[in-house]
């Protein structure tokens, strides 16, 4: 494309104010706008951007990058979608991801636009290391460790229980993918800590691992977005065993999420209609430029 893409970001907490950076440092983007709930109030940093509370009242969108909770994706997708807008989103429930990718190819087809399902850095960028190292060592296993750090996804999910006026979860690795949630909660008047544990273990985020849930008076105190994993396959190529692979990185959580939004964001503009998951898409559409340019750089 010639032309800068035009995105709409869905969202302003701590995914949409990176992705505002992220874009302001893409040649190739422009910021349609910004879709909030609270227009009353607008941050002094979007003042020169057009703030709406609807995508509709935009002009000429071509992606909407949606940074909202991943349990209000489904049906912000749709309702984009159906407007003929491309979308992308960092939806991390792992278990819930082929589902939603279903549900959003069809409304994508019909409308003819481009859907890209969980595009943030896991699940996303360490979706495709995973599959590369699948490739490379077909027979074996694959072990995810995450952290130490702030996990976005499971901090909203606690912060959505009734009684808890702020929350943090720690994610704590332990190593061969078994991972320590370490939540940290500040309780409203009139709710109890024990009523707070049991609603947070039952989540689907954390119904699946170890979760410790501590009262704290201030939670901000202890917000730090960074985090990391890494990821370790030991399999075998052909008959020849014993191949160790690693990756590992330590990252600005919600920055490399935001970069990998506006990355996907960039590839749905050279897809056919339809709903993707980026280890379905050539990893070159993730880049600005040409595909010419890259395999002379990188190839």
């Amino acid at each position: 494309m010639n032309e800068r893409i035009r995105a709409a970001i869905v969202g302003y907490g701590n995914i949409g104010k990176y992705v505002v950076d992220t874009i302001l440092h893409s040649t190739d983007f422009e910021i349609a706008g910004i879709v909030r709930h609270n227009i009353q109030e607008v941050p002094a940093e979007l003042k020169g951007f057009e703030v709406t509370d609807s995508i509709g009242k935009l002009s000429d969108v071509n992606v909407a990058i949606i940074c909202l909770p991943s349990r209000m994706v489904e049906n912000a997708a749709k309702e984009i979608l159906a407007m003929g807008i491309n979308t992308v989103d960092s939806f991390d429930i792992h278990s819930k991801i082929l589902v939603l990718k279903k549900s959003l190819d069809e409304v994508a087809i019909k409308h003819n636009a481009v859907s890209v399902v969980s595009s943030g850095w896991d699940p996303g960028s360490d979706s495709i290391v995973r599959a590369l190292m699948q490739s490379m060592a077909p027979s074996g296993l694959t072990h995810t460790n995450f952290g130490p750090g702030m996990s976005m996804g499971h901090t909203v999910a606690a912060k959505s229980i009734e009684g808890v006026k702020d929350a943090l979860s720690v994610t704590i690795p332990t190593g061969t993918g078994i991972h320590r949630r370490m939540v940290y909660v500040e309780i409203k008047d009139g709710y109890m800590l024990e009523d707070i544990t049991n609603a947070i273990k039952t989540d689907d985020y954390f119904v699946k691992d170890e979760t410790h849930v501590f009262q704290v008076d201030n939670v901000g105190i202890l917000k730090d977005m960074g985090h990391g994993v890494c990821m370790e396959r030991k399999g075998s190529s052909g008959s020849t065993q014993n191949q160790l692979l690693s990756f590992k990185m330590k990252v600005n959580n919600p920055a490399l999420t935001a970069q990998m939004l506006v990355n996907a964001a960039r590839a749905s503009c050279k897809q056919l209609p339809g709903s993707y998951t980026l280890i379905e898409i050539p990893v070159v559409d993730l880049l600005p430029g040409t595909k010419d340019e890259w395999i002379d750089k990188l190839v």
